[in-house]
């Protein structure tokens, strides 16, 4: 179905002019998108802002053929238009979903596969912040780290919207998690969202106090996205059996490993990107998503932990803000 009569034929979003700072983020006006087969247009209410949306912005991090140049991964808002063969019972319903770009805009495509109904428990602007991070964490954390009540987990960058999730995600299905963040007030944040230990990294080695928490056992699990040299250092971490599951590489793309190590200790090294994925992939992520979390979202055990709003003409200063990093949580747009 093509976009209705009824609604406007031309939006103002944001787009990058040429790879570089903040500064390039600028407002456009353009056509609204018009959903393809399997997608629903949506009023974007609000919008995510993730690590991945800098990295485009920066040039390093291409929009997949026929995804949308725009940034932004996660919107919320409401369905207005449907694509061919979606239902007509999606009109009109408050959603958030993963996109595949384009959520910088006042309307945005999505695939239907990739929506969530937005329960009463929680806004619209919570909603914006919840798709990436909750793809990203049970993606890697349960099925590429099957992860297990009763394990121990240790995740880097403890207070980024990816941190914070990993901490609630965790403490619902049982695990001991293990962060580590650049600051005691970070630390102290990371605790208070429910992470059982917290290591500030500038101050001490996070090996060493990785076996004083553990008793020398180690973790099963560690969750990267820092990668570089933390690598060879996160597998000292792990105990035998244990999985390092890489979802960045802010440290940098290369490592120095120890494969006799790896042997002996019998260690998985996996780890995935989230936007490359097949749509039919991320449906099943979200069917997972919504069987197996969203009870917990609609019963208010679940929000994401919130930093700060930014108006949509304001996506440059937001993006200084997350490469300032000072934020704790998740930093979103907001269109409406």
């Amino acid at each position: 179905m093509a976009v209705s009569e009824l609604l406007q034929k031309e939006m103002i979003a944001i787009a990058i002019s040429e790879p570089g700072g903040p500064e390039v983020l600028k407002p456009v006006t353009m056509k609204v998108p018009e959903p393809a087969a399997g997608e629903v247009l949506i009023r974007v209410a609000a919008a995510g802002v993730n690590r991945p949306d800098v990295i485009q912005r920066k040039g390093h991090y291409p929009a997949p053929p026929g995804a949308s140049p725009l940034p932004g991964l996660e919107v919320s808002g409401t369905v207005v238009a449907l694509g061919e063969g979606v239902g007509p019972e999606w009109i009109g319903r408050r959603i958030c979903a993963l996109t595949n770009g384009g959520g910088y805009a006042e309307y945005c495509v999505a695939p239907v596969g990739q929506c969530l109904d937005v329960p009463d428990s929680l806004s619209m602007v919570e909603a914006a912040a919840l798709p990436e991070t909750l793809f990203t964490v049970w993606g890697n954390l349960f099925n590429r780290g099957f992860a297990r009540e009763g394990e121990k987990v240790l995740v880097h960058g403890g207070t980024s919207g990816i941190g914070t999730m990993a901490i609630m995600l965790g403490k619902l299905f049982g695990l001991t998690v293990i962060v580590t963040c650049g600051s005691d007030q970070k630390c102290t944040a990371a605790r208070q969202v429910g992470a059982d230990h917290a290591i500030n990294y500038k101050t001490e080695d996070f090996v060493e106090e990785i076996k004083k928490i553990t008793d020398g056992q180690g973790v099963d699990i560690v969750l990267d996205m820092v990668a570089g040299d933390y690598v060879a250092r996160n597998l000292q971490c792990l105990k035998e059996d244990g999985r390092h599951v890489t979802i960045a590489v802010q440290g940098g793309a290369q490592a120095t490993l120890n494969m006799a190590q790896i042997m002996m200790k019998r260690l998985i090294l996996t780890g995935s990107t989230l936007r490359p994925q097949s749509t039919e992939r991320k449906a099943l992520l979200g069917d997972e998503l919504h069987r197996y979390v969203w009870p917990d979202i609609e019963a208010g055990k679940l929000k994401p932990v919130m930093d700060e709003c930014f108006a949509l003409a304001d996506a440059a200063k937001a993006h200084a803000h997350m490469e300032a990093g000072d934020h704790i949580g998740k930093i979103v747009l907001t269109v409406e």
